[in-house]
């Protein structure tokens, strides 16, 4: 059955008189789904506790909504999201810029034509994505860009006067009628243009410059912002939040299950090759994250995205790609060295306090990532003997590994540690496994061992006696105490 391509055959589909408003629309929609047991907001995760009821909470009292929280917490996301809630099509006058229904016009144009032209008025259908509206709030954004202006462009051109309705230049909000509109970032908002969007939150109008005119507008209204950057970078003035109807609060992972689920869902680790990424090495790569909202030296009103330990397990899986192309090996299967070499991936991804700039990024994102290998390591082989690998160092033995080494050569190398594959099947993988990954396993019980400092690791001879590295750490930390010192007198 084609759809009615003018008013009266609108009519005579069924269509009795203008749809539902908007909230209406999506508090009706999110109840059929919550009686059918759906899922709500697909791609969302670890939120089902915590964020999704708020948010059910707000569009069943048909509430403009703000979501605070820092940043990588999709917000925009969630947002976005919204837009499930919305009918699969909805009616309007075709050709009008701010999406007229068809029985209930709002603008000059359209209430003309239908005047004029009743039931051959032509109409147009819209999509749920066609009636999302984003903006990303910037200090020069202006009330003609929110709101609207005189056009006298199309004033001359159509032979108007500067007074009649015909000359009005639309905003966005009047843009996104009958459908969702989001401000992200919302202080950054200049205080004077937010009072602009007193009206709409309030009355539910408009009134656009120069014209004695209210624009019934038919929105729900969301946004973002990050609480810590109100005195930063501006705040939301307190007339506006009265007028916002809920405040939800969004959150980092819960668990490093949710982290890994989130980050699984997201890394673009598709690349056309046969890849095994071990579990390990998945939760070493959200460990850093972890490691990193917990760290002193890192600055928490910034927060740690959650993008973090997505990019790194994407550099990672790069890494290895690299290596296995240069060793002609397959399966791919990223180690925890490759986590190391994912370090610029993840140093733009926090603001250190004071001691870690004296620190370096550098330095700082590699203590994160043995902090991160030494929390994994403990949850899979924190009850295992490894008394007999640790001996081998203390009684004077070394293992230099190359990054790049082929499987082959690591696997060649590990053997000379008495008893160190033994402890793969600890983190799940076999002998019989492929070489790849039994290389992966091995380096991880390695690095396991010098992230819990029971041995530790040289420039020149690689992991050695725990001792030795011990001192060399000291020695820097005197170094570092020695260099504050001179900066602070």
């Amino acid at each position: 059955m084609t759809e009615p391509r003018t008013l009266g055959e609108l009519k005579r589909g069924g269509s009795k008189g203008p749809s539902p408003r908007v909230k209406d629309e999506m508090r009706a929609n999110l109840l059929r789904k919550l009686a059918a047991r759906e899922a709500l907001f697909p791609g969302i995760l670890g939120y089902d506790d915590s964020v999704v009821p708020r948010v059910v909470n707000a569009v069943l009292s048909r509430h403009n909504m703000i979501l605070l929280g820092l940043r990588g917490q999709a917000k925009s996301r969630l947002l976005r999201s919204l837009t499930t809630l919305l009918d699969p099509k909805v009616p309007v006058v075709a050709g009008c810029e701010i999406h007229d229904d068809p029985f209930r016009p709002i603008c000059r144009r359209c209430r003309d034509l239908v005047a004029e032209r009743g039931d051959e008025t032509p109409v147009a259908f819209l999509s749920p994505d066609d009636r999302y509206v984003e903006k990303l709030a910037t200090p020069d954004v202006t009330i003609a860009d929110i709101i609207g202006d005189v056009d006298p462009i199309r004033a001359a051109r159509g032979g108007h006067d500067l007074g009649s309705e015909l000359t009005m230049h639309y905003g966005l909000l009047p843009r996104a009628h009958r459908g969702i509109f989001a401000l992200n970032e919302l202080p950054d908002l200049a205080g004077r243009i937010q009072v602009g969007l007193f009206n709409i939150l309030q009355e539910g109008d408009v009134q656009i410059k120069g014209y004695p005119i209210r624009l019934p507008l038919d929105l729900c209204l969301v946004f973002t912002a990050n609480p810590e950057d109100y005195t930063a970078r501006g705040k939301i003035i307190t007339p506006l939040k009265d007028r916002i109807g809920s405040e939800v609060r969004t959150h980092y992972p819960a668990t490093l299950e949710q982290g890994v689920a989130i980050t699984q869902q997201e890394a673009w680790t598709e690349r056309g090759v046969e890849l095994r990424i071990p579990r390990f090495v998945r939760e070493v790569a959200e460990g850093v994250a972890f490691a990193a909202r917990r760290d002193k030296k890192i600055d928490k009103r910034s927060g740690v995205s959650q993008r973090l330990p997505i990019t790194v397990l994407e550099n990672a899986v790069s890494n290895a790609e690299r290596r296995g192309l240069l060793k002609g090996e397959s399966p791919v299967v990223p180690r925890v060295s490759d986590i190391y070499s994912a370090i610029p991936s993840l140093t733009g991804k926090f603001e250190l306090e004071y001691e870690g700039e004296l620190m370096g990024a550098e330095n700082v994102a590699r203590e994160m990532i043995r902090e991160a290998v030494a929390e994994t390591f403990s949850v899979y082989l924190g009850s295992a003997d490894l008394k007999g690998v640790v001996g081998y160092f203390e009684a004077g033995g070394s293992l230099k590994l190359d990054d790049d080494s082929s499987s082959a050569e690591l696997l060649a190398q590990l053997k000379r540690v008495p008893g160190l594959l033994d402890h793969t099947q600890s983190v799940g993988v076999g002998r019989n496994d492929p070489a790849p990954l039994v290389a992966a396993a091995g380096e991880f019980v390695l690095e396991g061992l010098y992230g819990q400092k029971k041995i530790g690791r040289s420039d020149d001879r690689g992991f050695v006696a725990p001792e030795r590295r011990e001192t060399e750490l000291d020695l820097e930390r005197l170094e570092r105490l020695r260099r504050m010192k001179k900066q602070v007198n």
